[in-house]
């Protein structure tokens, strides 16, 4: 090894494990297995393309493609910390949380806390979609299918909702555990396992995006007139666009799972741009093509199919859309299903990263920092497998798509306002990737931009969405609180807030009053929004 080589691997060692830890995260991934680790992205289409153009009506297409747009470009100041910290794992927001610690202990655990709660529940939304496909495509009409025991009514919270189980409950743990053993073997096994269920997975959006096209060309007659649902553009029509955009955000910003690796790099000085960036181009690509093509072909009407709605027949009207007959469905559904599995491993492996690295930098229990001798968080994928059992009992799951969404734009705002003040407080650090300062300040209007669309859009998915929101991302403050002053006596451990290349953390705070006041300008921002949306 070189003397070169030999610096760069020690710069470049994770610190000491805490106690309990049987191992540390490894070092075995490339840019290219984090890419194929974020490709399930876009099979999160299949949970609201349905549902988002039912609130929009026709500029469905254009809320999907303005929402990927704004993603793309806050990827690059995600690249920018995550480029700080390349011994830390579990994505954006705890990079971010490495610049809000020194103003808000409570903001930066708020953030690491939202990001997991807003990623976690794509277990409990996935595998039951999966579970439906199975028994309604190969099980229709069985016990399996119409069995089911209710064991609490909560109507109280939400009208109709209920705690149930049933035939679908029971598919989609199985589907759960069997994602849970791959995980289970190490974190390079299963990006070889993804990167083979992507190549499948992936084919049939492609398809479904690219042979309509051909086959029909443009329909104008489905694509216009450019008005939201309530038929115009005034106050209650930019209320659905703001919703629109509130509920695709979930889906489209989501390839910033791709730096949740940066701790497992090989090379993370290069392979953590990389990996969020070429996610990122795929995922635009993807939804632009899809949404647009799915309206093309189905138009409004078509988009507004219950079934289609619901998630539940998006497998048929693909099998329409590229003209196919029985057996092309079923082999359609089969990638449906696939593509579903896909995006499960992508919110186990992300997922269980953000809550390991909240455990070991001090947000949350101590426990949840144990790994196995694959290296993988396994008591951290336990926690998330634990809270989705309970989220598969729910009878509605678009409440809790909508919850999880609220904590995504609130941890999104903290992450984006994170950038400037890494900036100012860490000027001289080292940064592989660099934002230009004009895309810096673009991504902090877009944070404010964001909290705007939780205002006005979180309650068009049910009245109280953004207070019940609110409240479940509050639940991280007794549990911080219990670590950080009861269990660590108010001390973080040592290295905690260091970064690349041996950087230390210092105790200047030169950003001074104005993460107080972003803060604050967000709160009130997000008030009045709401305060005109109803």
């Amino acid at each position: 090894m070189s003397a070169s080589e030999s610096s760069t691997a020690k710069v470049l060692q994770s610190p000491s494990p805490p106690p309990g830890s049987q191992s540390e995260l490894q070092r075995t991934l490339t840019w290219k297995d984090a890419f194929w680790f974020s490709s399930g992205v876009p099979a999160l289409l299949l949970f609201s393309i349905g549902s988002i153009a039912a609130t929009v009506g026709n500029i469905s297409w254009l809320v999907w493609t303005l929402s990927i747009s704004m993603g793309l470009l806050q990827a690059f100041t995600y690249a920018e910390i995550a480029g700080l910290f390349p011994n830390k794992s579990g994505g954006a927001s705890v990079y971010g949380a490495m610049a809000w610690v020194r103003y808000s202990k409570f903001a930066a655990a708020i953030s690491v806390w939202c990001n997991w709660l807003a990623w976690t529940p794509v277990l409990a939304l996935g595998t039951s979609l999966a579970a439906s496909y199975v028994l309604n495509n190969f099980f229709a009409g069985s016990a399996l299918t119409t069995w089911q025991f209710t064991l609490l009514n909560l109507e109280w919270i939400r009208p109709d909702l209920t705690m149930r189980i049933n035939g679908g409950f029971i598919v989609a743990v199985l589907f759960l555990f069997a994602m849970f053993g791959i995980q289970n073997l190490g974190v390079l096994k299963a990006a070889r396992f993804q990167k083979i269920v992507a190549i499948i997975a992936l084919l049939p959006l492609i398809l479904v995006g690219v042979i309509p096209l051909f086959t029909h060309g443009i329909e104008l007659k489905n694509l216009l007139p450019m008005n939201p649902l309530s038929g115009s553009w005034d106050m209650a029509g930019f209320q659905l666009l703001f919703g629109g955009m509130f509920l695709a955000a979930w889906s489209t910003y989501a390839f910033e799972t791709a730096i949740c690796y940066t701790s497992e790099f090989k090379n993370p000085k290069k392979d953590t741009f990389k990996a969020i960036i070429s996610a990122g181009l795929l995922c635009f690509f993807m939804f632009t093509l899809v949404p647009f093509s799915f309206q093309n072909a189905l138009g409004l009407k078509g988009l507004l199919d219950p079934s289609v709605v619901s998630g539940e027949g998006v497998g048929g009207a693909m099998a329409l859309m590229v003209g196919g007959g029985v057996v092309i469905g079923v082999i359609i559904i089969l990638l449906l299903i696939l593509s579903l599995l896909l995006a499960i491993m992508t919110s186990m492996g992300g997922a269980s990263r953000t809550l390991y690295q909240a455990s070991v930098d001090g947000w949350l229990p101590k426990s949840l920092s144990k790994v196995n001798k694959n290296g993988a968080p396994t008591r951290s994928m336990w926690a998330g497998i634990i809270l989705n059992i309970f989220l598969l009992t729910l009878s509605d799951y678009t409440f809790v798509l909508a919850i999880s969404n609220v904590n995504y734009l609130l941890f999104n705002f903290l992450n984006l306002n994170s950038g400037w003040i890494h900036r100012l407080d860490r000027p001289n650090w080292s940064r592989p990737f660099k934002a230009p300062n004009w895309l810096l300040i673009t991504n902090v209007v877009f944070a404010f931009v964001n909290i705007t669309f939780l205002g006005f859009g979180a309650d068009i998915w049910g009245p109280g969405t953004l207070w019940a929101g609110l409240i479940s991302a509050g639940i991280v403050i007794p549990l911080f609180v219990y670590r950080h002053y009861i269990t660590d006596k108010g001390q973080f451990q040592e290295g905690m807030l260091d970064g690349a290349d041996g950087a230390s953390a210092n105790t200047e705070k030169r950003a001074g009053i104005w993460p107080y006041v972003a803060i604050g300008a967000g709160i009130v921002v997000m008030l009045i929004a709401h305060s005109i949306a109803n």
